[in-house]
């Protein structure tokens, strides 16, 4: 009933589709009947001219019959192939409103699959129904009323094996339905595992670990492969239990009929055009046992595409708030509690920052550095507490206004394919050329333009392969000046850049009047901020300055103590 909405654009070139295909099956069950003439008539009186009449007929319906099929072919695909695009459609725009925890949960390979795969499935049903299930049903049923205004007592074989056939499909429908499920997961897992090896083809290669992930691999599709022929075994008992029925049942229309025949109740053209039509519905329950299989694929499908579009970012967008508003305290946090997975990453966190300082983050790996950032960016929700920015609560901005004034360089840079000012250009699709190399001069990656031939226009292949790790980290930290943030976040994004590189971009960054959050591994890079947070297990226990912390916060000292020698120096 849900693709209801999506047929109904659609719904003129459906019941064009569908008119056409019913006009061919009424023409097909015409066919018996005029065999039925030419036998009866025209072969028992010998009349050539009505035999050659009735043949003209039958070309005639075989012609009129072929071309109600292409138009029925053609307002079908237009059926199918709109409301696939449409669907692909509603689904991109539901999933670029999915917040990280929705992305968590459907994994990339997963909506991939369902983007692509799936669909396929739904306008292939849609295509079918139009068809060929239109058809079936209009087929068997005209056979059997037909069957019965020649002979009642033989049509009543028809029904008894019409029935015995359908318990069989239920049966077997039932039974195949969940192997259906499963192979769409199998597909996912098929698919996570080519985007994780071609994605990380280097350390595979690095590691020697091609046979591994071979192996990996063949597993994978073997269990796919195994369901698939269990399903196919199930499957395929469909035709021979619909020849076997059918065929018995032409046996005893041909062995009651001819007694008929004998005594006159019936004439030979008429016990051929009974035959006919038990092969008519022969033909139609074949068909139907094919599309059966088409259904059960869609059904399951049809389940993981709702599941896309019905799955609800868990991040509301208020929209109330479109205009950021000058304030004294640039963002503050009031006893925020964070949790992933059931799991508790940050625990009452409250700290205030203010206009235009430069702010520090450090802790161990798992502290929650990058969740706490994740919450100004509204990626995520905490789960209690509450955030201000500007003196207003986070959760009352529009999500666009929102992030379109905070400047957020993520942890692993990520370059799309394209050259460098389509890339940098994605923070602000109207700035300049002079605005982008002002960008890229703040970031240390001036010289990336100024040392290639075509300067802006050079290619970046896909995820930036044709860059070093520094060279795609300046890139993104130019991505995000080019915004002209309020507040700028760098989730350790300076972490591929040599220490003199580093120091560069940090005094570049100094002159910038904005809020900058700053998270890093290497004291190095934060100890001129203004304050640095320190965390620890998801708690903040220190928030002051680097010489301050130095002498209250154990856990900075040791932090510190372990990236610096005796004589300052630093071994990172």
């Amino acid at each position: 009933m849900k693709l209801l909405k999506y047929i109904k654009e659609y719904r003129f070139s459906a019941i064009i589709g569908f008119v056409f295909k019913i006009a061919e099956a009424a023409l097909e069950l015409m066919v018996p009947l005029v065999m039925a003439d030419i036998i009866d008539i025209g072969i028992k009186t010998n009349d050539k001219n009505y035999i050659l009449m009735k043949g003209l007929t039958l070309v005639g319906l075989a012609i009129a019959g072929y071309l109600f099929a292409l138009v029925c072919q053609y307002y079908a695909s237009v059926t199918s192939q709109g409301v696939g695009t449409k669907l692909r459609e509603d689904m991109y725009h539901q999933i670029n409103r999915y917040d990280h925890r929705n992305l968590d949960k459907l994994s990339a390979p997963t909506l991939v699959t369902r983007l692509v795969n799936d669909v396929v499935q739904i306008q292939l049903a849609i295509a079918m129904t139009i068809r060929l299930t239109s058809r079936a049903p209009f087929i068997m049923i005209g056979s059997l009323v037909l069957a019965f205004f020649i002979s009642g007592p033989l049509a009543s074989i028809f029904i008894i094996g019409a029935v015995i056939l359908a318990v069989i499909m239920l049966a077997i429908t039932v039974v195949s339905m969940p192997y259906f499920n499963n192979i769409q997961k199998k597909l996912d897992r098929i698919s996570l595992i080519v985007r994780e090896n071609l994605n990380g083809i280097r350390v595979i290669r690095a590691f020697a670990s091609q046979n591994k992930e071979i192996d990996k691999f063949k597993n994978q599709t073997k269990e796919q492969k195994d369901i698939q022929v269990k399903v196919g075994r199930i499957q395929a008992l469909l035709n021979p239990f619909t020849y076997l029925i059918v065929n018995i049942a032409i046996v005893l229309i041909i062995y009651f009929g001819g007694r008929e025949v004998n005594v006159g109740g019936l004439s030979q053209g008429e016990i051929i055009a009974l035959v006919n039509y038990m092969n008519s519905i022969l033909l139609a329950l074949i068909v139907f046992a094919n599309v059966l299989s088409i259904y059960n694929k869609a059904g399951a499908s049809y389940t993981r595409i709702f599941e896309v579009l019905e799955t609800e970012p868990k991040v509301k967008d208020l929209g109330k708030i479109q205009t950021w508003h000058s304030s004294e305290n640039c963002i503050e946090f009031r006893n925020v509690n964070f949790a992933y997975n059931q799991k508790n990453i940050l625990h009452n966190l409250s700290f205030i920052i203010k206009k235009g300082e430069t702010i520090g983050i450090i802790g161990g790996t798992g502290a929650g550095k990058s969740s706490l950032v994740n919450l100004i960016n509204r990626f995520y929700d905490a789960v209690s507490g509450e955030i201000l920015i500007n003196d207003q609560p986070i959760k009352e901005y529009d999500l666009h206004s929102l992030r379109e004034d905070i400047g957020f360089v993520p942890q692993y840079a990520s370059l799309i394919s394209g050259t460098i000012r389509e890339n940098i250009q994605l923070g602000n699709q109207q700035a300049s050329d002079e605005e982008l190399m002002n960008a890229l001069k703040i970031a240390q990656g001036k010289e990336l333009v100024e040392d290639k031939i075509a300067g802006l226009d050079t290619i970046i292949e896909q995820g930036g392969k044709n860059l070093s790790g520094g060279q795609k980290q300046r890139l993104t930290i130019a991505r995000a000046l080019v915004k002209k943030p309020q507040i700028l976040i760098l989730d350790d994004s300076s972490s591929a850049l040599d220490y003199g590189t580093d120091y560069q971009l940090r005094q570049e960054l100094k002159k910038l009047d904005i809020t900058k959050i700053i998270i890093s591994q290497r004291t190095s890079s934060i100890e001129q901020a203004d304050k640095i947070i320190v965390l620890y297990h998801g708690e903040i226990v220190g928030f002051d300055k680097h010489e301050q912390l130095m002498k209250d916060c154990q856990i900075y000292q040791e932090i510190y103590a372990s990236q610096h020698s005796k004589d300052g120096d630093s071994h990172e």
